[in-house]
């Protein structure tokens, strides 16, 4: 007998090269991310309100976008790709909104009440209503570990919930609910973005999106305050420029790019990291310690989203 040995092509190493660098930039975009809500909190402390905070972070990252789409632009001319139908534009600007503007604008507000904390468990639990939305509006399959990890992650997030209430009351509900509408809303810009990020790729996509939150954020901020709100303190400018390209541009584009290169499934478990470094950022840099109910609640949320979306990835491995 004679072993058979499975030859690895150059196309092989090439698709397991572009999973590696995938998964790397699920984990640097997640980190980067789990570090919104601490720079937000710490920014809320100097006295800047929602709407101005959200208009430097996108005033200060839209130079970004702007120049990284022109060359983008300019390379699909170069390589003579056609250029980008008017109606897919117009379906990018509207993901954007959704997803840039009006589910950031949401968690902004949500950060005003409630910890970093309980904010980054609440959004961790958007692969749920992917997996919702997806058989509501998809045609895909709900499986019941779906709906199992639902209440386990929801269980976990009533019990923190009821810990945070009764230690301060004052404006929980409301942060809790623009919270969890930011998480609902975030789904649906993961379902609807990825078929455009296929089409135009993810850099393109994602300067388009951006710029059109970030006209969007100013025209809010415009009609809502003074222009001179935005002479804000030189600690707040040094946090906005953080928010911006460190906690914007960058795991922005290392989302999408993750998006473009491995499944959404597996997008999702590596985003695990996100919930525990905001965790871990908050009792340092806040001191925002949890007590051990709180501990207990994030255990069966992490637990909750970990379990399902494992197993989800198992099962689509498995699936011909």
């Amino acid at each position: 007998m004679t072993a058979t040995t499975t030859r690895i092509t150059p196309t092989d190493r090439a698709a397991r090269r572009s999973r590696l660098f995938g998964y790397g930039f699920a984990a640097a975009g997640a980190l980067l991310f789990s570090s919104k809500g601490i720079a937000i909190k710490l920014a809320y402390a100097e006295g800047v309100d929602a709407e101005t905070l959200l208009a430097l972070r996108m005033i200060l990252a839209m130079p970004v976008y702007v120049i990284i789409g022109a060359i983008a632009l300019a390379d699909r001319r170069r390589l003579r790709r056609p250029p980008i139908a008017g109606g897919l534009i117009l379906r990018i600007v509207l993901v954007g909104l959704l997803g840039y503007w009006v589910s950031s604008y949401l968690d902004f507000l949500g950060l005003e009440t409630i910890s970093a904390q309980f904010e980054r468990l609440i959004l961790f639990t958007y692969p749920l209503w992917v997996v919702l939305f997806g058989a509501a509006f998809f045609g895909q399959k709900v499986r019941p570990r779906a709906l199992i990890a639902f209440g386990v992650a929801y269980g976990g997030l009533a019990l923190m919930f009821n810990e945070f209430a009764a230690a301060s009351p004052v404006g929980i509900v409301f942060g809790v609910s623009v919270v969890l509408c930011a998480a609902v809303t975030f789904a649906m810009y993961q379902l609807l973005a990825k078929g455009l990020i296929e089409r135009i790729g993810s850099g393109l996509f994602t300067c388009i999106a951006m710029i059109s939150a970030g006209v969007a954020v100013v025209i809010q901020f415009a009609l809502t305050h003074p222009l001179s709100a935005m002479m804000v303190s030189p600690r707040i400018f040094a946090i906005g420029c953080f928010l911006a390209i460190g906690a914007t541009v960058l795991p922005s584009f290392f989302m999408n790019a993750a998006l473009q290169r491995i499944p959404a499934s597996s997008n999702a478990t590596i985003g695990m990291l996100s919930p525990v470094g905001t965790i871990f950022l908050a009792m340092i840099v806040l001191g925002e310690w949890l007590s051990p109910i709180e501990w207990l609640g994030t255990v069966l949320v992490i637990a909750g989203i970990a379990w399902f979306t494992i197993s989800d990835r198992r099962q689509a491995a498995k699936s011909p």
